[in-house]
């Protein structure tokens, strides 16, 4: 297939994340403003490392791969880290709760948190993201640098800008 179209060029953002962790909302608006500002040009990728500490991120992690075999892994990353508190209190029932919300099919949901079929990929997740360095969350991944957002979320996005807008002009 011959395609004249000219290949876009694209950053890739690794967004190592926990569904459980407050500091992992409160880099919500830095996403969203990331998204808004790149578009399709920056592929924002959910990388999973559930903190012991949360008893519910294992599940919220095999939940948000759910969501993505769904098509909808950031609306419900989204809207569980929006809720953080609710995920607390209620554990997998609220997982499940928040997939009916977006219209997804919770059944699928309910099933998958049984029968484990998203384990290995967190898994894999997170045995990479320690053999990287990566000990909390929020933590990005660009052109090769790692960002710790867990201790402060101050300045990163503009690093974070600094670095894809530099990915971005090498590659056109």
């Amino acid at each position: 297939m011959n395609d004249s179209s000219p290949a876009r060029t694209t950053a890739v953002l690794d967004v190592w994340c926990e569904l459980q962790c407050p500091d992992c909302r409160g880099a919500l608006p830095d996403l969203r403003a990331l998204r808004a500002r790149y578009g399709d040009r920056l592929e924002l990728r959910l990388r999973h490392f559930p903190l012991e500490k949360h008893k519910h991120a294992f599940a919220a992690a095999q939940a948000a791969e759910e969501a993505a075999e769904q098509g909808r892994a950031w609306p419900y990353v989204e809207a569980v880290l929006d809720r953080v508190e609710e995920l607390d209190r209620k554990g997998e029932p609220f997982l499940i709760e928040v997939a009916r919300e977006l219209g997804l099919d919770a059944e699928e949901f309910d099933t998958a948190l049984i029968d484990g079929r998203h384990i290995l990929i967190v898994d894999a997740d997170q045995a990479e993201g320690k053999a990287i360095g990566v000990t909390g969350t929020p933590t990005y991944v660009i052109g090769g640098e790692r960002l710790d957002g867990g201790k402060s979320q101050e300045g990163l996005r503009e690093r974070i800008e600094e670095i894809a807008d530099r990915l971005l002009a090498e590659g056109e």
